[in-house]
């Protein structure tokens, strides 16, 4: 595939114009979305640069009812020709808005109140005083709005007001208390390019429909191949729909490396292929073989130690059991950030013995490849450029905007052969460009979103370095947590040891269990803590965190941090909160 070059489409370095944070570049941004926005760009500005009131929680003085039918502009003279003028959505309805003849001025108005709503959601993330979440349980919700869909259409105003409902009810995942998964935070260029995508609404099978598109998503997958230290970045890659599929497509492609014939004959035609993973890694691996016909029980669980990390040794010894069965083993897929210690598995030691035996190795770093930004700890996936694929997704320790997921391939041509079928009404041979940017035949996906242009704006807005600062701000809150936590009364930790990602895992022991025997009625009773914690939190609205049990540990706290807005102040906080709820039980 030709290089599109460097400049305007590479990662280099930047020279800061444009920056918001000046205030005479933010004086002239405010002119320019006053200037094609209207009354969207007073209030956008006045939310960034602190002119507006702050925004008010639901329940305010004035319904949403009344502020979609009011419609009003922020036009300083009047009477103005600006796009809201005389619109009152009571009485439009879809068919009103482009392409509707006449439909330019209402539909300007409709997407600068969406706007509003949008803005005005995005702001209050951000605000620690307001509730990461407004629960409801499921039949609360269900009985206090009609969410069936009907015969007739609805008016605009009516829209509108299910987009401040939608909203009123959304998780915060924003936030600087939402801990509750690995991907956490709101990043504001990241959600300018969302909607840029969303706007352009093209696919990513052809590079006739999607050339821009088409162009990033090779210089991001080469970057991304260069970090993970394949020279020049040579291979193959591509962004699909979450780790699990990620995952699925290497042992797709796994597989067909060694017997290229399942493609057209199927399972019937190889013999009993087996796959190794450790007993901590993601469930997708038992769900792609289960998909691809290979089957859970050909999925081999390879004990860890007590940080969770694979045991080599046992590797071995189980790679030699297969063997002598008859059955082949084809794939060992490594863990670089489990899902719930974010332990990293030896991936050198894991190379060695797949090299040894001939195996596909596959690194699943959707967690912990953010690491790879950092020289500070990028040495945890030491190893990982000796493997034959590489799950990494940037939206989770990058803070991407979901989805975006990438995996990448070392051998080049091989995701084309083992997925393309040659669809002739796509995939012309005979068309005026270079046919090497078609893609769309390597994935299993005919319709693909587009996924690169979030991380793609991210990168150029914050360069290499701007992501490496995420992840270490990132790590070392996780390291204050556990320094507060490891010797303090009331906690005890699931594993000994400073964590090695921004996962930290432990016990809050309530006072009427802190001078029990360590039996199993403690056990039982403990088992009971973190889930009524974990509720009380969510109804009071004011953090969330994730618990699970693991192995032979009942439920514990399982803190991860991605959201570069989480100070000092907000894991204070969560301890603090921790111990409020949980103290009578």
């Amino acid at each position: 595939m030709a290089s599109p070059g460097s400049g305007f489409w590479s990662f280099g370095s930047e020279d800061g114009s444009g920056d918001p944070e000046n205030p005479g570049t933010a004086r002239a941004w405010c002119q320019v979305a006053q200037k094609f926005t209207g009354g969207i760009g007073n209030k956008l500005c006045a939310l960034l640069y602190g002119d507006a009131e702050r925004p008010a929680e639901s329940g305010g003085s004035q319904t949403p009812r009344a502020a979609a039918r009011k419609a009003a502009c922020a036009c300083v003279q009047k009477p103005c020709s600006c796009s809201k003028a005389d619109v009152n959505y009571a009485f439009l309805h879809a068919t009103d808005l482009l392409p509707a003849c006449d439909g330019e001025r209402p539909t300007l108005a409709f997407l600068q109140d969406v706007m509003n709503i949008l803005l005005q959601y995005v702001v209050k993330s951000f605000d620690r005083s307001t509730k990461v979440i407004d629960f409801h349980y499921p039949n609360e919700l269900l009985q206090e709005y009609n969410w069936e869909l009907a015969d007739q259409p609805q008016n605009l105003e009516e829209i509108l007001m299910h987009c401040q409902t939608t909203l009123k009810y959304a998780i915060k995942t924003g936030h600087p208390r939402y801990f509750n998964q690995l991907s956490t935070g709101l990043d504001m260029v990241g959600l300018a390019a969302d909607w840029l995508t969303s706007t352009a609404n093209t696919n990513m099978f052809t590079y006739e429909i999607a050339p821009v598109f088409v162009l990033l998503e090779y210089v991001t997958l080469k970057k991304m191949r260069e970090i993970i230290g394949w020279p020049g970045g040579s291979g193959d890659g591509i962004f699909s729909p979450g780790g699990a599929i990620s995952n699925m497509y290497a042992m797709m492609i796994a597989r067909f490396k060694m017997f290229p014939e399942v493609k057209e004959k199927g399972m019937a035609a190889v013999p009993r292929l087996i796959a190794f993973t450790s007993e901590h890694s993601h469930f997708s691996l038992k769900k792609g073989a289960a998909a691809l016909g290979i089957g859970t029980d050909s999925v081999i669980l390879i004990k860890c130690d007590e940080r969770g990390k694979m045991i080599p040794s046992d590797l071995e010894r189980r790679i030699l059991e297969a063997k002598q069965k008859g059955f082949v083993p084809f794939l060992v897929s490594a863990t670089a950030g489990t899902t719930v210690y974010g332990a990293f598995d030896p991936l050198l030691a894991v190379a060695d013995i797949c090299k040894k035996y001939k195996i596909w190795m596959h690194v699943d770093a959707a967690w912990g490849g953010g690491l790879l930004m950092s020289r500070k700890h990028k040495w945890k996936l030491s190893g990982v450029e000796r493997a034959n694929s590489v799950t990494w997704n940037p939206h989770k320790m990058m803070g991407v905007p979901l989805q975006c997921s990438a995996l990448l391939v070392r051998e080049e041509g091989l995701m084309q052969n083992c997925n393309q079928m040659h669809a002739s009404y796509l995939f012309q041979q005979d068309k005026h460009y270079d046919l090497s940017y078609d893609t769309g035949d390597k994935a299993l996906q005919c319709g693909r979103h587009v996924d690169v242009f979030k991380l793609w704006l991210m990168w150029r807005a914050k360069g290499t370095t701007g992501f490496e600062a995420h992840v270490d701000k990132c790590l070392e809150l996780a390291e204050y947590l556990y320094n507060i936590i490891k010797n303090r009364e009331g906690y005890e930790m699931v594993f000994d040891g400073k964590p090695q990602h921004t996962n930290v895992c432990f016990w809050y022991i309530p006072p009427s269990l802190r001078t029990l025997e360590d039996n199993e009625e403690r056990m039982s009773r403990l088992s009971k803590v973190a889930p009524v914690i974990k509720a009380r939190m969510m109804e009071y609205g004011t953090t969330m965190v994730s618990y699970q049990p693991l192995g032979d540990k009942v439920n514990f706290f399982r803190m991860v941090i991605s959201n570069p807005a989480a100070t000092h102040q907000d894991i204070d906080f969560l301890i603090e909160e921790i111990e409020r709820l949980g103290q009578d039980l």
